[in-house]
């Protein structure tokens, strides 16, 4: 005889039943299983023809691991190591299997380490990280606890550590964008300066090259910096830097690298000429601006200022100064290539990694330490710099470097000359 019941089991609040979730983890775990088979099998093959003695394979399986859970995207995912013995040699020369897809010491998946501290850089304070990550990872997920995101600050500091003495004399960059952010950490008095410096390669890749805490936007503490740069080893000049009109940087940038042409930031100029007009006025004085800089030739570029100068010279003439007082090297992207106009017009690849540095440490107001500061800014550039595109035209580049004119964006081609007979 059948039973029935009316007792209805209520969801737990914490609990998320979700049939996919749960398929794709157990496929997850199905498929991890196989490719560690796979790969201890792929293992045991090239070492075939290591034998004993007695003629007797000299490396065979030998189990499995304690199985442990791995945190990945998707939650817990159980696995076990593969193990291998080696019955030949005892001492130095035994050979060990180390699984490329397990570490040994694993416990997250390398995705998810690259997910936790742009999730603390972005805003996510250390407390929050369990709630707010148990919808995807599952309740009391293991291996996120505060402690080991904490940890991670120890993991950056090690690592700015390590970037900081790498050598560069393999490295050459043609061109160079430089600027800095000023961080309130807690209540100190004096706000920090972070001087950032990127780079482009003979390939069009855009790197960090330099990164340095200063008091200020100096000549000194932009010496520092360029100083420590050659020490490491970089002797090629920049064919051109870009930056704001901060004169410490100009002032220490033709001290040590005299032959570096100058571009001027349109973005920060911008700024500043609109900063000196009224509110009313700057929509169509914006307008004006852009004529200049995305006029096809240095030529009508010159005539912009002019008509820009006939329309504001009377009224606002402080607006129009500004942009006489550093025309020629607001307009020094003419004489090169085309194609790298885009890029060289202003240093917003740093300034969009500045944009969510500001908003990180308005987000922690109070709780930011100077150390933890300059650490999160050095994070999130190295993290963005996965999303910076590189130079059209890269292949211009090999040309830049080697001397080559670029009047208007248009190169000059050498005609050769016939020898007289």
């Amino acid at each position: 005889m059948n039973e029935t019941t009316n007792i209805v089991r209520f969801r737990q609040p914490d609990t998320i039943d979700d049939p996919l979730t749960d398929i794709l983890r157990t496929g997850a775990r199905k498929l991890l299983a196989q490719a560690i088979e796979i790969e201890a099998e792929a293992f045991l093959a090239s070492m075939r023809e290591l034998k004993l003695p007695d003629g007797r394979e000299r490396l065979v399986r030998h189990g499995h691991g304690p199985e442990r859970t791995i945190q990945t995207g998707i939650g817990p995912v159980a696995v076990s190591r593969v193990k291998i013995r080696d019955r030949g040699d005892e001492g130095e020369d035994r050979i060990r299997f180390t699984s490329a897809i397990l570490p040994k010491w694993a416990r997250r998946t390398k995705s998810l380490d690259a997910l936790l501290p742009i999730l603390y850089l972005r805003g996510l304070s250390t407390g929050d990280f369990q709630e707010a990550l148990s919808a995807l990872l599952g309740k009391d997920a293991p291996n996120l606890s505060p402690s080991a995101i904490t940890r991670l600050t120890g993991e950056w500091q090690a690592e700015y550590e390590r970037w900081q003495v790498r050598d560069l004399s393999a490295r050459h960059y043609v061109y160079v964008w430089a600027d800095g952010v000023y961080l309130q950490a807690r209540m100190e008095d004096q706000a920090e300066c972070i001087l950032v410096l990127i780079g482009a390669t003979p390939e069009g890749k855009k790197e960090l090259v330099g990164f340095q805490a200063g008091v200020r936007e100096s000549a000194q503490s932009w010496r520092e910096l360029l100083v420590e740069i050659k020490r490491r080893g970089l002797a090629i000049p920049p064919r051109m830097a870009v930056g704001d009109g901060a004169l410490g940087f100009w002032k220490a940038l033709d001290e040590l690298f005299p032959g570096t042409h100058h571009q001027r930031c349109w973005l920060h100029k911008t700024a500043n000429v609109l900063n000196k007009a009224p509110k009313s006025v700057q929509p169509g004085m914006k307008v004006a601006l852009r004529e200049i800089y995305l006029a096809p030739t240095r030529a009508q570029a010159e005539v912009a200022v002019d008509l820009f100068e006939e329309a504001y010279g009377a009224r606002y003439p402080k607006a129009v100064e500004c942009v006489r007082k550093d025309q020629w090297a607001l307009l020094a992207f003419y004489d090169w290539p085309a194609e790298h106009w885009i890029h060289l017009r202003t240093t917003n690849p740093i300034e969009s990694v500045f944009a969510t540095v500001r908003h990180r440490t308005v987000r922690t107001k109070g709780s930011l330490s100077p150390t933890t500061a300059r650490l999160m800014v050095f994070k999130l550039v190295m993290a963005a710099a996965r999303s910076w595109r590189r130079l059209m035209g890269e292949n211009q580049l090999p040309k830049v470097i080697a001397g080559v004119k670029f009047p208007d964006g248009i190169e000059i081609i050498q005609m050769p000359t016939n020898s007289a007979a």
